[in-house]
């Protein structure tokens, strides 16, 4: 077999894996049918974990602080005091999320103080919402379980509206993957024809102009497509 012909074969297989291989959202889908762990260290293991704890970090926080606004309203709803109402809601959440709201040795005067600070990591926003609310329900009264019931169902319909996105999204962010992955399927198929599309592209000034170009160019696609997507998704 020759070099050409080799190298045909290896770019083919890699363009066929990538435009024909299980997409992001199948991987996700076969782990939960089947969460047994893959086979490898427990220290990549463990750096996957982080990783995927910290990607996935600005949703649960999302989740959580509608579950917090609706676990407070129903507390406050039964008689307890704001902060008792805040202390059993936040418990009951997330375990990083709830390791974020209680603090240990703060006093409850300044935990709107606390949820303002908090609100601006990803994905907390609403915590801002939450102290206000907390806020003109101490300092003017009123009913705060109402008030953060109507809070809890427009940060739910907020949340439902990102998720749409999110859907309708997905369509673009395939087809950017592909069009990322046509140039190598090209340069299989050039060295399938006898061209020497990696003797040209490395081996001549020319052809790591062309090679370093078309790298930048893709490389700033895949971004600009991302940065889109997730200013689409927030657009706040």
């Amino acid at each position: 077999m020759t070099t050409a012909t080799g190298l045909a074969v290896l770019f083919s297989a890699a363009s066929a894996w990538l435009l024909l291989g299980p997409s992001p959202a199948g991987l996700r889908l076969a782990r939960i049918a089947d969460p047994a762990p893959a086979p490898l260290g427990p220290a990549i293991r463990a750096r996957f974990e982080v990783l995927r704890e910290r990607r996935t970090r600005p949703g649960r926080r999302r989740t959580s602080i509608i579950e917090l606004c609706d676990g407070m309203a129903a507390e406050l709803a039964a008689g307890r005091t704001p902060e008792e109402a805040f202390t059993l809601s936040a418990a009951v959440l997330d375990r990083h999320v709830a390791a974020e709201l209680l603090t240990p040795g703060r006093p409850p005067p300044s935990i709107p103080d606390h949820l303002s600070e908090l609100a601006r990591e990803p994905g907390a926003e609403g915590l801002r919402l939450l102290a206000a609310c907390w806020r003109i329900g101490t300092e003017r009264g009123g009913t705060l379980a109402t008030v953060l019931d109507g809070l809890a169902a427009a940060l739910r319909d907020e949340e439902a509206q990102r998720q749409d996105v999110s859907v309708q999204l997905a369509g673009p962010r395939a087809t950017a993957r592909l069009l990322a992955a046509l140039p190598l399927l090209g340069v299989g198929m050039a060295a399938a024809l006898g061209a020497h599309p990696l003797a040209f592209l490395c081996g001549s000034v020319p052809g790591l102009a062309c090679l370093f170009t078309g790298l930048a160019f893709n490389a700033t696609g895949l971004y600009w497509t991302r940065h889109l997507a997730r200013a689409a998704e927030s657009p706040t």
